[in-house]
Order: structure tokens, then sequence, then C-alpha cells
């Protein structure tokens, strides 16, 4: 009832406030997706749900900051500088949708979004396709460079993997579109099925999955594997489990990170269901304010390191949507000092460009 009450309030406000507010609400009331009191009955089966609340395996360090500090971050996020941005339009892809699905490749279409090719199954990873992730459509964070191909353009997808319910990983008219689209089955952590039954996708084509917990996708097996994040599309958080993915074929082994900070949990990861051959490892929007949630790339490269043994390292999170203070292209930059030090093999792919590790290379794409 009081979530129901909030929408309404937020209706109601936009309307006082005039057409500016208005407009920033559209199409929020159903982006917001399901209520708590829908999610719980899924999320405490649970034994990392308590009081209501997901908790993360590993506790957050001792860091805080100050009113002061916290104010300057905003500002520095909300208003920028031109360093946050490419200095030059993004060199985009435009993928060949008639490819036959190979062994072992990614396509990554920007931020967290990615087709993961492992035996011959496509697994579409975190697809947002909207030109903001945001509740509205017409505030919140902006696209720095168009998407690869539109939707309607993708070829057959096996299967969706989401990593948790933040507006820049789960975007309720791709979902939508995609369901209209393909016939892939949905698998998502706990709590993220309600969400995607509000937006009336069906039951059938949702998996929900607990940490550690697998699915069989013919051939495929998909694990939900932890992750050091949170949660939260409104006023609540943590009402949803957020997760990695470990996809393992008969022949090859693919590990998606999604959105995490760093956790000694990834040794754990690399020893159970490791060693991979393609790790997807989030690189960007890290602060020291927040070191828990976002990796940087020093970080994402210790992670790679832990899961797999030569494996080939695809960064995402980073170039699509600004979301932290700092320069546009330093998470690779960073990222390429990192790999060559620990010797890891690195491929740097063009938004929409498909990379197989047999052939990766890296490209300074990103430079002026």
């Amino acid at each position: 009832m009081l979530w129901r009450a909030a929408r309404l309030v937020g209706g109601t406000a936009a309307v006082v406030a005039g057409g500016w507010a208005l407009r920033a609400l559209s199409g929020a009331p159903e982006a917001l997706g399901a209520s708590p009191v829908e999610i719980d009955p899924v999320a405490k089966r649970s034994p990392h749900y308590r009081q209501g609340a997901f908790v993360n395996a590993e506790p957050a360090s001792d860091v805080s900051m100050t009113r002061q500090e916290q104010f300057t971050l905003a500002r520095e996020v909300i208003g920028g500088n031109p360093n946050q941005h490419p200095a030059r339009p993004v060199p985009v892809v435009t993928p060949d949708p008639s490819v036959i699905a190979g062994d072992l490749a990614v396509t990554w279409y920007g931020h967290s979004s990615a087709v993961i090719e492992v035996d011959g199954y496509r697994i579409l990873a975190d697809p947002v396709w909207s030109e903001r992730c945001s509740p509205s459509r017409a505030v919140g964070p902006q696209r720095l460079h168009p998407v690869p191909a539109e939707l309607e353009a993708m070829p057959a997808i096996d299967a969706v993997i989401i990593s948790h319910d933040h507006y820049d990983h789960l975007d309720v008219d791709t979902v939508k579109q995609l369901a209209s689209t393909q016939r892939a089955t949905f698998f998502v952590p706990l709590g993220i099925g309600a969400h995607l039954r509000t937006w009336h996708i069906p039951d059938e084509r949702i998996v929900e999955l607990d940490w550690n917990e697998s699915a069989q996708l013919g051939e495929l097996e998909l694990v939900c594997t932890p992750a050091r994040h949170f949660s939260g599309r409104f006023l609540t958080r943590n009402v949803t489990l957020w997760s990695s993915w470990a996809i393992i074929g008969p022949r090859h082994r693919a590990f998606f990170g999604g959105d995490t900070g760093y956790t000694k949990g990834f040794v754990e990861i690399g020893a159970d269901h490791g060693p991979f051959d393609l790790t997807l490892m989030p690189v960007g929007a890290y602060h020291p304010g927040w070191p828990d949630i976002h990796m940087n790339p020093e970080e994402a490269v210790r992670a790679h390191r832990d899961v797999t043994d030569g494996g080939l390292l695809v960064p995402i999170h980073w170039a699509t949507f600004r979301l932290a203070p700092h320069p546009w292209s330093e998470p690779v930059e960073r990222l390429l000092v990192a790999a060559e030090k620990d010797r890891v093999r690195l491929a740097t792919p063009r938004p929409g460009e498909r990379v197989e590790p047999s052939a990766a290379r890296l490209d300074p794409w990103w430079r002026p």
C-alpha cells in the first residue's frame, strides 16, 4: 500500500511542479517494477535475505564520507567536466547478425550489455537499449554513444541473464521488447522475477536463482554466482539479489562479472566453476567513497586472475554512461597498465565489435 501511495504522491507532485517534472516522470511508475511486498515471498527463501533485505557475504569496509564530501561528489557527477565525455564520437561497429554462434566469443554492445557465445549458444547479458539508464525517459544518465544495433536486428538469443535491478542493468523497455522479439528465457537473481512479472513476462520464461544455484539450458549450465554490490529501483534497497554469472559449456567457460566490488569470493568462484576461458569484468564508475560496490581497473585484473588461468579479459561497465566523476577513458587506460604488469590477456573491442579469444587484440580506439 505504501509503495503504491508513494507512486501516486510522486505523480501528484509532478503535476503541481509543472511540465518539466511531469516530463521527468515519463514512464517512471512502470519502470519502478514490483513492490517489496510482491518480492518478499521469493526473496525470503534465501539465507542471504535477513530482516527484509539481502546482505553481502563480505562485510562492507569502514569508509564514510562527510556531508561536504558527499555534496562535492554529487556536484562532480551531475555537473561534470569535458574530460568525463569522449573527445570525439565513439566509433561504433554494426554487428553482423548472420554470423553463426561460435565456440567462444563476445560482442560488447556498450556498458555491461554483451552477447556471450559459448559452445554454440548465445547468452545476452544485462541488456540496456534505452537512451537513459533511469526510471525517467527525460532525465538521468544519457548514452555517450548510440546502440550498435536495434533489438530487432539481433540474432536468436538462447538466454538472457541479469546481474541486478539497477537501471543501467535492468531496463523495462528493453526487457519488454526482448520478450516480444525473442523466445529466450530470463535467468535472474532472486526477487527480480517479480519485476519481470509486473512487466507481463510469463512465468514460464523466468528462472530465479539464489547464489550458487544453477539451471540447465541444453548443454549449458548457468550458475548464479555471488557479487558484492546492492540493489534497488526506488526508496527501498536490497530487496532483490545481485549476482555475477558463470556460463559453463561442455568445452568452454565464461564469467560475467556484472556489477561488483572486489570480493575474496572470486577465488571460490574460480575454484568451484573455473578456470574460465573468458571473463567480462566491470572496470568503471569507481570512487574511493564506494570501494565495496564497484571495482577499479586494478581490482578487475585481480578478480580476473582469481577465476581464470590464462583466459581473456574483456572490460565492461565503462564508456556508455557517465556514473562517476573520473575521466571517461581513465578506466581502460589504467586497465592496460594493470593487465600488462600482471601479464593478463586483454581485448578492448569497440561497441558492437565481436571478439574471439584466438584473434583478440588491443585497439586503443578511445584515444584521439
